[in-house]
């Protein structure tokens, strides 16, 4: 009579859990959503924003007189886990003080490589860079997928200093 009562007990312990997780289930088919959460990519291109949150591609925002905040601390390369910054730099005599100051030649970025961890970001000192929005990199060639952060000609804006 025992494993009679254990079994029943089993079915009605059965029955009751699978009640519960229909009520959770039943509870969020009854409240969706009323927006449309869908996206119909890549018809909506031109208007498609993603959330300020996204972490698309690493990029170094320049000003309106092609000029950047970095100053080639290499605070970034340091702290990306899987070497996907590069920073190539020398140091030149600066013109106004004669001292010497470090001054980064190419910044170059390994999107094919970058695990999108945030890491570099939160690293560097002066926010020269931070995550984009853009998304689209599917491409033949994995040569295409490694860009060089700095513009041509760019400089360190003034008053970021080392």
């Amino acid at each position: 009579m025992n494993a009679i009562t254990t079994y029943f007990k089993d079915i009605f312990h059965g029955i009751k859990t699978l009640l519960t997780g229909m009520k959770v289930t039943g509870y969020y088919f009854t409240h969706a959503r009323k927006e449309i959460i869908t996206q119909q990519y890549p018809e909506n291109r031109d208007t498609l924003k993603m959330f300020d949150r996204f972490r698309g591609v690493v990029i170094m925002p320049h000003d309106e007189n092609n000029e950047h905040s970095c100053t080639g601390c290499s605070a970034c390369e340091l702290a990306c886990p899987n070497g996907s910054i590069e920073i190539m730099w020398e140091r030149l005599a600066d013109p106004e003080t004669g001292k010497k100051k470090k001054v980064i030649e190419k910044h170059v970025y390994h999107h094919s490589m970058c695990t999108l961890c945030n890491l570099c970001i939160i690293a560097c000192p002066t926010d020269a860079i931070k995550m984009g929005q853009s998304f689209e990199h599917a491409t033949f060639d994995r040569k295409d997928l490694t860009m060089v952060l700095n513009k041509p000609g760019s400089k360190i804006r003034k008053g970021v200093e080392e």
